[in-house]
């Protein structure tokens, strides 16, 4: 197990520094940020990305980036995870949608943050200091600090961390709610 997190350490460092060749002052990566397989960066046009020390981003995950994305110190990402600071246009139903451009706004995310296996993360998310986002999730509004999003329907509300043994936490249990 040790020689294979050493693997993907060494692949992680190559891959930054393929990046910064390519991306130049538009990437920040913070010391002891690293990643697994599968990981990819996208940057186009003016796009920044600014990545806290201590990150770490598991199997499959992107960050697509045309305007901003800032992830805080030692935020966690699950497989799958996928951030995009850009949408497609689509108002115009006489021009094809791939030909409209996009609309852009930029992403935060907090430090001290869990990004569950598979949650979406879309322009306009920003998400506070020590939060958790359930797997499968969909965010593009604002998380409070301390607040656990769940992807269940129930619409449910309520102080979590008092649950878990934790205070000034907010759960809800739908992520139109959030």
């Amino acid at each position: 197990m040790l020689i294979l997190k050493l693997k993907y350490h060494i692949i992680a460092i190559l891959k930054q520094f393929g990046y910064r060749l390519l991306y130049g002052k538009r990437i920040s990566w913070g010391a002891g940020t690293t990643f697994r397989s599968g990981f990819h960066l996208m940057i186009e046009g003016q796009g920044q990305v600014r990545i806290g020390d201590h990150c770490f981003f598991n199997h499959d995950c992107s960050i697509n980036c045309l305007d901003q994305v800032e992830i805080g110190t030692g935020t966690i990402c699950g497989e799958g995870v996928r951030i995009y600071d850009h949408n497609h246009r689509f108002s115009d139903a006489t021009t094809p949608i791939k030909e409209q451009g996009y609309v852009t706004s930029p992403v935060q995310i907090g430090s001290h943050c869990w990004i569950g296996s598979n949650v979406v993360i879309l322009r306009r998310a920003r998400i506070g200091d020590h939060c958790v986002i359930g797997a499968g999730c969909v965010v593009n509004g604002i998380v409070a600090d301390n607040t656990i999003v769940s992807s269940t329907q129930n619409e449910t509300i309520s102080n979590c961390r008092k649950d878990y043994g934790e205070s000034d936490a907010k759960i809800i249990r739908n992520h139109g709610d959030v």
